[in-house]
């Protein structure tokens, strides 16, 4: 299911520290479903970094897909490279829980700025499956 080769014997790109293998794996291909809202934001930022485009699709709420998203993401994820993520704050979105907010600072480069990624993500579980509703973003520059 992922989109490109990167090694993914490697720690895992969301920042935990732990192999890949034991991270976002098992989420992003489908075989087990992130427990809490903050490992559904990880796996889907380790799915910007590796391109599994049909995770972030599959793991957003129906309402927010569009028909265009697949070409879109793909898209921005050549363009884009994802350089860290650091969890800011977790409000609820534990296994228990029906909804949950994490907010993070994402650090990327594209070919015309270098810059974070600030966002107040929302999340929701739907049939037991966590999925992301919406976010308030800022882009924060760092070219100067």
């Amino acid at each position: 299911m992922l989109h490109n080769h990167k090694d993914t014997t490697l720690t895992c790109p969301c920042g935990s520290n732990k192999p890949f293998s034991f991270c976002c794996e098992a989420a992003i291909e489908g075989h087990k479903p992130a427990a809490t809202a903050e490992a559904l934001m990880r796996s889907r930022y380790t799915a910007f970094v590796l391109g599994a485009v049909d995770y972030l699709i599959s793991s957003t709420a129906v309402e927010q897909r569009d028909p265009d998203d697949a070409a879109l993401m793909a898209e921005q994820i050549k363009a884009t490279t994802w350089t860290g993520l650091k969890i800011l704050n977790t409000e609820a979105g534990q296994p228990d829980d029906q909804e949950g907010v994490v907010e993070f600072i994402a650090h990327f480069e594209t070919s015309e700025q270098k810059a974070d990624l600030h966002e107040r993500s929302y999340f929701r579980k739907e049939d037991n499956h966590w999925v992301y509703v919406e976010g308030d973003v800022e882009i924060i520059n760092k070219n100067k």
